[in-house]
């Protein structure tokens, strides 16, 4: 994937990336997704962590995203290093036990230290808040740490790293929150957690497919114990089939049909909240209706479904991974239900 530039995907094309459009984006992801849901997942946090591209000098992101051969950066989220401001740069601590949530860490060239300023002994701020940055540190430079022990994702290969009084240059980093658009591009007008959701739920719907089209497989061969047909000949799996099929389409027909409509306003720049808050609840929409659909199958497999070689336990074990992921969650059906009811919302959300 790396020697077919699909990491840099949304890299502006002022660098030599791809900047592709966020319909035929999702629609890639969603391809990736069917066939392996890790893999996807690690291509939709290296390609859309790669926008930061967008908002750093043409030349240092150049050395980041396209000097490097099969150049990829793993990120972590929370803001938890300590940055101690020195001539020239900062010099970098990760906390005791690193930093978490770096998929891809192990295929990466860079890792993106998350920190806060530290300036003549204090906490530097940005305004209210404190500063937080993203340090650019060679791979070499940092420890990878191993600690993804999960069930399902394994893959992303999502562990902690670590770095200890790395030494990085002042223009190797970025404001992680407020750093302004050097690219004024479409695609660089769309919040990065936005970003991340599409390509999140469209590995989901993904995921279901596959789930699906392995359950009707195995719903024609299928005799269960104490029956007398095939499980695909039970009234109560081909309802529960129809009723996936619905979900499914609906899924992604609203993922489509708001992604078209956000991609349309960030074109021309008249991008809005109504069209934020439609994106977060179709990409949360999206990703739970998955969650159903593939229980559905698990469900209606019986015993066949528990056993790690067949690919009805994987998915099962994976979509319940992505379900727990911040853009997963419940509480985005609250947050746009406020909006819409025009009460007072974290807008960072969106």
């Amino acid at each position: 994937m790396a020697d077919a530039g699909l990491f840099h995907m949304a890299i502006p094309r002022a660098i030599g990336g791809g900047e592709i459009d966020l319909p035929t984006y999702v629609q890639v992801i969603e391809e990736i997704g069917k066939a392996d849901a890790s893999t996807g997942w690690c291509l939709n946090q290296g390609a859309i962590f790669g926008t930061y591209a967008a908002r750093m000098p043409r030349a240092v992101a150049r050395t980041i995203w396209a000097d490097v051969p099969r150049a990829v950066v793993a990120n972590t989220p929370a803001a938890t290093a300590r940055a101690i401001v020195v001539p020239g740069g900062y010099r970098v601590t990760s906390p005791p036990g690193g930093q978490g949530f770096s998929t891809g860490c192990r295929h990466a060239s860079w890792v993106a230290a998350h920190a806060q300023i530290t300036e003549n002994g204090q906490i530097r701020m940005e305004g209210a808040a404190p500063e937080a940055r993203y340090m650019f540190v060679p791979v070499a430079e940092a420890e990878l740490l191993d600690t993804w022990h999960t069930r399902g994702m394994r893959g992303t290969g999502t562990h902690h790293f670590a770095v200890n009084d790395v030494f990085v240059p002042a223009e190797r980093t970025v404001l992680s929150q407020t750093a302004p658009l050097i690219e004024d591009r479409p695609l660089y007008r769309i919040s990065r957690t936005l970003l991340f959701a599409c390509g999140d739920a469209s590995i989901a719907l993904g995921l279901s497919r596959s789930a699906l089209d392995a359950f009707f497989e195995l719903a024609g061969a299928k005799t269960p114990r104490a029956t007398p047909g095939l499980l695909r000949d039970q009234a109560t799996v081909q309802a529960n089939v129809g009723h996936a099929e619905a979900w499914l389409r609906s899924g992604r027909a609203f993922l489509a049909e708001a992604v078209r409509d956000l991609w349309e306003h960030a074109s021309a720049n008249t991008l809005g909240l109504d069209q934020r808050a439609q994106l977060r609840l179709a990409t949360t929409h999206a990703i739970r209706l998955a969650v159903q659909i593939v229980d559905m199958t698990y469900n209606a497999a019986g015993a066949t479904a528990i056993y790690e070689e067949h690919v009805l336990q994987r998915y099962f074990q994976d979509v319940h991974v992505i379900s727990q992921h911040l853009q997963g969650r419940f509480a985005h059906y609250e947050l746009v239900g406020r909006y819409w009811l025009g009460l007072p919302i974290d807008q960072a959300r969106l």
